[in-house]
């Protein structure tokens, strides 16, 4: 996997990166087996469905991850910091789901050398799953 390396100087307002994920069944196993969330709605099927869900929900914190990856590996990459996300979890997200992550700088602030990345995901059908703002740190070398 490439790592993008972009300096805060690089980064201009309306710079995108993007990229997929596929939502799998032992992506949920492992969040399960690392947050100890075992929670009906993740974990049967049956359950989920009596809730009036097409199948066990991706856990929510879980789609949000790939927030983790967009600003670590995407943008701005190497030198990133998170240092505050908002998001928004707009529909539920399914095991087997292709989920587009994409992030665009929308604002930066020069004094303290961070920026603002305004992102969505939306599943393989188009829906927008989580909508999300994050305030990323671009560290210096």
């Amino acid at each position: 996997m490439h790592m993008n390396e972009y300096t805060y100087e690089q980064i201009e307002i309306g710079t995108k990166e993007s990229f997929e994920v596929s939502v799998t069944e032992e992506m949920l196993e492992s969040f399960k087996k690392i947050t100890g969330d075992i929670n009906p709605l993740h974990n049967d099927a049956e359950y989920a469905r009596s809730m009036k869900y097409e199948d066990r929900v991706v856990y929510g914190m879980l789609t949000a991850s790939f927030l983790s990856t967009l600003a670590g590996v995407y943008l701005p990459g190497k030198r990133s910091l998170i240092m505050e996300t908002n998001i928004k979890y707009t529909k539920p997200v399914y095991c087997g789901d292709t989920i587009s992550v994409e992030g665009t700088v929308t604002d930066k602030n020069d004094m303290f050398r961070f920026i603002i990345l305004k992102v969505v995901m939306k599943n393989h059908r188009g829906d927008k799953v989580l909508r999300a703002e994050m305030k990323v740190r671009v560290m210096d070398e």
